[in-house]
């Protein structure tokens, strides 16, 4: 069923006046105190991965094996590696395409 522009932005106004004019029923709004809670979590969780990546990082350019921070993670060397290898490799890259350009 193709429509006109007219007619596209006509329903576009309508449903613009529609959602102005809209007076939600007290009895379906709900008190969103736990989601905020669960998206502050999520977003500790996020942050904390982030610096526990950089770590690994960090780890791997001192020189550290994948079993010994396998070990800090309370996991095996080859399940860190697996985890963060890339991280790591994608640093790597990046420090020695900085050296070549130096």
């Amino acid at each position: 069923m193709p429509r006109t522009t007219q007619e596209i932005l006509d329903q576009a106004e309508e449903l613009a006046t529609r959602f102005e004019q809209h007076e939600p029923i007290k009895a379906n709004v709900k008190d969103a105190t736990a989601l905020r809670t669960v998206h502050a979590a999520f977003q500790a969780r996020a942050d904390a991965e982030w610096q526990l990546s950089e770590a690994v990082v960090g780890a791997r350019q001192d020189g550290h094996s994948w079993a010994a921070i396998g070990t800090m993670l309370g996991t095996s060397g080859e399940a860190a590696r697996q985890r963060y290898g890339c991280a790591a490799a994608s640093n790597d890259v990046k420090e020695a395409a900085s050296t070549v350009n130096a």
